[in-house]
């Protein structure tokens, strides 16, 4: 999984999240940036309310909050919502005695992101990714 810095990079540098059941988060600059929460239709959903969306925690008893504000939240993304967000330009993943390579093609240029972990590979892909479209 990826940590909340490499998630908050993501979401600087223009990633948007479209929540659905299963996708985690944090919430950051509360003492919770240790802690994920999951998307769940039971417990934890995405509410529309007429100024935007509120994230609802529903029954839960290890928090005393109805719901936050969607803009509070971050995204972290799974490995394989970060390799589908790569999308056409993902090559390959390997693994190698320092950990894992992701290969991309971005506009014929071949590009080899190296991390300890696939997750941060995808990660620091998918930042390319984002500012080579100017986002």
């Amino acid at each position: 999984m990826i940590g909340v810095q490499v998630a908050q990079r993501l979401k600087d540098a223009g990633l948007v999240w479209k929540p659905g059941p299963g996708d985690r988060f944090a919430i950051p600059g509360r003492d919770l940036d240790e802690d994920v929460f999951v998307l769940s239709t039971m417990t934890i959903e995405v509410y529309r309310v007429p100024d935007g969306q509120v994230i609802g925690f529903n029954g839960t008893t290890e928090w005393a909050l109805d719901d936050i504000e969607f803009e509070e939240a971050l995204w972290l993304p799974r490995e394989d919502q970060l390799r589908e967000l790569l999308g056409g330009t993902f090559r390959a993943l390997r693994r190698t005695g320092a950990g894992y390579d992701v290969d991309v093609t971005l506009l014929g240029e071949d590009r080899t992101f190296t991390a300890a972990t696939p997750e941060e590979g995808y990660a620091a892909a998918l930042l390319h990714l984002l500012a080579a479209a100017g986002l």
